[in-house]
């Protein structure tokens, strides 16, 4: 399939809402849903190697977001373990790959382990070149959105922001996307039909692609490539007709 993609009309930023570890371990008849969670960091490794492959720019992963905090304890405190281990596991193929790995949502809340082993991945990768990794973690799209609105609210109190000069692209700033594009393809395995909190403001003209059958333990190279053929067959007219495009 991969040979069937226009590799000059690839998306330069996908993101991926990664859902079903959980019914995944009960498919295999395993109760325990971190067994899930661990069996879904090939799903991970194959995403990111295909989006590097393909000359995707960004690839941000809906990795925990902040309603995954209501979970039972024991599952939250394995999350983070794994997420802990997986960074250090990957950073040196991350480094040689010239991936730069960063993350959005509110990076407080997480143990100071996790955040630790982040930060130094995270300064470690500033500088590369190649795809942008962007983990959301703790996050949700009205926590990005309230966040923003503080922030622009401070600087129109103090007097460094006018209210009425605030535009789209004012709120873009203060964002935690800052600096990086739009989605234009949103990725979801599971089946469920909706964007469950995330980027509200961001996918608001993504290309939405979903696996209806799909755990995302099973995600691989092929069923990305699927979604980008599928994305790269549709119109996008950002409001406008057909014929204004041509």
């Amino acid at each position: 399939m991969k040979e069937l993609i226009d590799l000059h009309h690839v998306p330069v930023h996908i993101a991926v809402i990664m859902d079903g570890n959980g019914r995944w371990a009960k498919q295999q008849g395993i109760m325990d849903r971190v067994f899930g969670h661990r069996s879904a960091l090939k799903a991970v490794r194959e995403t990111i190697e295909g989006c590097g492959e393909l000359g995707v720019k960004f690839l941000t992963l809906y990795a925990f977001s902040t309603e995954n905090w209501n979970r039972p304890k024991a599952e939250v405190t394995a999350l983070m373990s794994l997420l802990v281990g997986a960074i250090k596991d990957e950073l040196p193929g991350m480094i040689q790959k010239d991936i730069r790995l960063k993350a959005i949502g509110d990076l407080s809340k997480l143990p100071a382990s996790s955040r630790a082993e982040l930060e130094k991945a995270m300064e470690k990768t500033a500088n590369n070149q190649g795809l942008t990794l962007n983990l959301a973690l703790s996050y949700s799209g009205k926590w990005d959105l309230v966040q923003a609105t503080q922030q622009i609210a401070e600087k129109v109190k103090s007097g460094e922001l006018n209210a009425a000069s605030i535009t789209a692209d004012t709120i873009n700033e203060y964002l935690s996307t800052a600096g990086m594009p739009d989605p234009d393809l949103m990725i979801r395995t599971g089946g469920d039909h909706r964007i469950s909190n995330f980027m509200l403001w961001q996918l608001a003209y993504a290309e939405l692609y979903i696996f209806e059958d799909l755990f995302w333990p099973d995600f691989r190279k092929e069923h990305l490539n699927e979604a980008i053929i599928d994305f790269q067959m549709r119109e996008r007219r950002f409001g406008k007709i057909s014929e204004q495009l041509n």
